[in-house]
């Protein structure tokens, strides 16, 4: 069988096409470094708004739940009020004092038996007093506010007929958001358990 010699000449473009030994040309380079660049730019534009977008979302969730532990704590300690002891919230329109006799020793002098909440309206600040001085309880708050409650319901200012306390808590974010401060309110009207059957 007789041997078969093709001599063709190919141009470069064409040895190029047919996985010959060319290369990039510096403008292909060029071009793909650019796109490169605007792919890795649009990702990180997306990356950054994420990245914010997450950040604007830790700050309202952390708000949130700094509201609702203050309130918590403080409507399991306003339900203990009046344990043991017949006047466990007296009356004061500066601070909310909860007494209770724990531990049923005859006085409120233990630890956590009579614990004062006050606020500080320029430190933006529930504050918690068990004995031994006031301590930061709730931060970035910018309302507390509470109304004694007698067993109907209704507003009083006599202590022997405080059945429980209408509460509101305001907080807001610790930075600012979109350079707003958003702000969350819970209100709740807690009655004390040892109160609401005293008779006088």
């Amino acid at each position: 069988m007789g041997e078969y010699y093709c001599k063709e000449k190919y141009s470069l473009t064409e040895l190029r096409i047919f996985g010959g030994a060319g290369g990039f040309s510096l403008v292909e380079l060029i071009v793909a470094m650019v796109a490169g660049l605007i792919i890795i730019g649009a990702a990180y534009s997306i990356f950054l708004g994420q990245e914010r977008t997450m950040s604007k979302q830790d700050k309202i969730v952390e708000m949130q739940q700094n509201v609702r532990a203050a309130m918590d704590m403080l409507s399991r300690e306003v339900m203990m009020a009046g344990y043991a002891k017949s006047n466990g919230i007296p009356y004061s329109s500066s601070q909310l004092q909860i007494m209770a006799d724990l531990n049923e020793d005859g006085d409120v002098t233990d630890a956590h038996e009579n614990i004062i909440y006050t606020y500080d309206a320029g430190g933006k600040r529930i504050n918690r007093n068990t004995g031994g001085g006031a301590q930061p309880f709730a931060e970035n708050i910018t309302v507390f506010t509470f109304q004694y409650l007698d067993e109907n319901g209704s507003g009083t200012t006599t202590t022997d007929d405080i059945r429980g306390v209408r509460l509101t808590i305001t907080g807001r974010t610790s930075a600012p958001v979109n350079g707003q401060y958003p702000a969350y309110t819970l209100r709740a009207d807690v009655y004390a358990r040892n109160l609401a059957y005293l008779q006088y």
